[in-house]
């Protein structure tokens, strides 16, 4: 890894550690991680019941019932339960997955797959660090095997994502991806050609909107908080992701509450399926970080003047 890129990642960690760690900010990270935990639990609760009783729900929709399914057990909001009920619903034959953009692994979309269903497959992430705390969290803390539950610190690039999947043994039809890098989301999904991934997590920028079809420029080194110091400047619209993922034979199953990840099946497996398909604005949600700040248009006003590219 260049020393431009690992300085970029060194960046994003350090401006976030110096703000929970002044004396101002600790007290209010403990708060919110207090309340966020007794809200997981909560609506882990309410969400079981609703599934439970979905006859019961007042004029329910599709959204409705999809967001009854969503459980937090190590993703970072309610994608773990979302993940089962799709593949409850089209299969998992080979029981593999890929994702890139982990941090270190104790909160990532595959990590309940990996932990309790026994899946197998590929961890990247570009930090030293966070990929060796990765390591201790699933190969000496949970016992999995390493060469079942492959960790491989690497910054993921368009020229190289390819290779790094051909190296560590995945072609073909595999299970999962989820690609989460806070950047060049978009023309790393666009790229990836060796694997044919039966259901796609790609997180999608809030900042644009539902009706835009936008994304950043690629940059190998992109760095979200040195584009502009909101973070508002990442990513790519819904829209966008959508085509491209129906370029690649996926629709849009929907999206999770917190107006984060997007879910895509591979469109003859949600037909055999029966699952509901959504446009982008039926799934679309404001990201729930942003929501208590910011409605959508206003984050767009702060980075509009940025480059941004129509697709």
């Amino acid at each position: 890894m260049s020393d431009l890129i690992k300085n970029a990642a060194k960046r994003g960690l350090k401006q976030a550690a110096r703000w929970a760690s002044t004396g101002k900010n600790l007290p209010r990270l403990k708060g919110m991680q207090a309340w966020w935990q007794r809200h997981v639990g909560n609506q882990n609760e309410i969400n079981a019941l609703r599934e439970q009783y979905a006859g019961l729900i007042h004029a329910a929709d599709k959204r409705t019932l999809l967001a009854a399914h969503e459980r937090k057990i190590h993703s970072q909001f309610g994608e773990d339960g979302l993940l089962l009920h799709f593949f409850s619903k089209i299969g998992a034959p080979n029981k593999t997955f890929i994702e890139f953009g982990i941090e270190d692994g104790t909160e990532c979309n595959a990590a309940n797959l990996a932990l309790h269903f026994g899946w197998g497959g590929l961890f990247l992430e570009g930090s030293d660090s966070l990929a060796d705390r990765a390591r201790l969290f699933y190969h000496r803390e949970h016992a999995i095997p390493a060469d079942h539950v492959k960790i491989r610190t690497a910054f993921i690039t368009r020229e190289n994502v390819n290779d790094l999947f051909l190296q560590n043994g995945l072609r073909g039809e595999i299970d999962f991806l989820s690609v989460d890098v806070d950047g060049v989301d978009y023309w790393l999904y666009e790229a990836i050609t060796v694997v044919q991934p039966r259901l796609v997590v790609l997180e999608f920028s809030t900042t644009y909107g539902p009706d835009r079809s936008l994304t950043v420029p690629y940059e190998p080194a992109f760095e979200r908080y040195a584009k502009h110091p909101s973070g508002y400047y990442q990513g790519a619209s819904l829209l966008a992701l959508t085509k491209l993922a129906e370029r690649k034979g996926l629709v849009l199953v929907g999206c999770g509450t917190a107006g984060a990840n997007a879910f895509f099946v591979r469109r003859d497996l949600a037909a055999a399926a029966g699952l509901p398909t959504y446009t982008p604005a039926e799934a679309y949600e404001i990201n729930a970080v942003w929501r208590a700040r910011h409605t959508d248009p206003d984050a767009f006003e702060v980075i509009k003047h940025l480059p941004l590219i129509e697709v």
